[in-house]
């Protein structure tokens, strides 16, 4: 075996080993033990933390609305991007123009997009509210919709928010994956009277199903550690309803001082993470070996 190769790797090995591995002992070191408000390190008290956030009665809560929004945001988000790439795939006048529409959420930062959007929910000047009054749907002056001030609407319209900014960079996964099917399986196709609903499920779906399992991928990490829309729009309001791991995260450590039993709680979210990539990865290697 050649050790010269891997000796020109080496020092990229190291730097890539220390940014990624320091970073999981130090939060590792930090959840086995009591730590300071200022975050001082004390005695080790082992697993104390975890069952810390084990034990506290929103954590299940907010466990599994994280699941709903990554579950509704990623599917949300492929089941649009998909028919958004192959119309954009196509050749129609205007095509360049519409493929920097669609991308140009992507160059917006996602405080100001999750600010603008607070403004428009807003009950009282909102854009959503006006719009709707102009549209004869609803009349402000008798009544409005308080859009972030229950659960029952804030959080739908987070996810709804969600997939919006997820859409330009699934989109353009799918565009790459839908570049590298050659024409002439679509024209054979053609001649033969497969119409274009068939061709969709026995060409273009079977070709691009690494590009899906790969958006899939980055997005449930993308999105399951997402945190400035929740955050900015209704800071995991009202009464804690929108909360999803990253804001009970932020709250647990910065709000209420609990900085051992957050960091317990970030190694948990690493783990879960870590999982699903592995057994995910797995899946899909299995079934390209079957």
């Amino acid at each position: 075996m050649k050790l010269k190769p891997l000796l020109f790797i080496l020092p990229s090995f190291l730097a890539a080993l220390f940014v990624i591995a320091y970073p999981i002992f130090d939060l590792l070191w930090t959840s086995l033990h009591d730590v300071g408000s200022y975050g001082n390190i004390k005695d080790f008290i082992f697993s104390e933390n975890y069952l810390y956030v084990f034990e506290d009665e929103q954590f299940f809560a907010v466990f599994l609305r994280t699941v709903l929004w990554t579950i509704s945001v990623v599917f949300g988000t492929i089941a649009l991007s998909l028919p958004l790439a192959i119309i954009l795939s196509d050749e129609f006048y205007g095509r360049t123009l519409a493929r920097i529409i669609i991308m140009l959420p992507w160059s917006v930062s996602l405080v100001m997009t999750a600010i603008m959007w607070r403004w428009a929910l807003n009950s009282d000047y909102g854009m959503v509210n006006h719009t709707l009054s102009q549209l004869g749907i609803l009349n402000i002056e008798e009544t409005t919709i308080g859009w972030l001030a229950r659960a029952s609407t804030a959080f739908p319209v987070e996810i709804m928010i969600g997939i919006l900014v997820s859409v330009p960079f699934t989109v353009s996964i799918f565009l790459g994956g839908l570049s590298s099917i050659p024409q002439d399986i679509y024209e054979a196709a053609e001649l033969e009277g497969s119409t274009k609903f068939r061709q969709f499920l026995k060409i273009t779906l079977p070709l691009l199903k690494h590009f899906i399992s790969m958006s899939i991928v980055l997005n449930v990490i993308y999105v399951f550690n997402s945190f400035p829309i929740i955050w900015i729009i209704t800071e995991g309001g009202p009464a804690n309803s929108t909360d999803i791991l990253p804001t009970y995260l932020y709250k647990l450590g910065f709000r209420y001082g609990e900085i051992g039993p957050a960091a317990a709680l970030s190694l948990l979210m690493f783990t879960a993470l870590l999982c699903f990539t592995l057994v995910y990865g797995l899946l899909v290697f299995k079934k390209e070996e079957a």
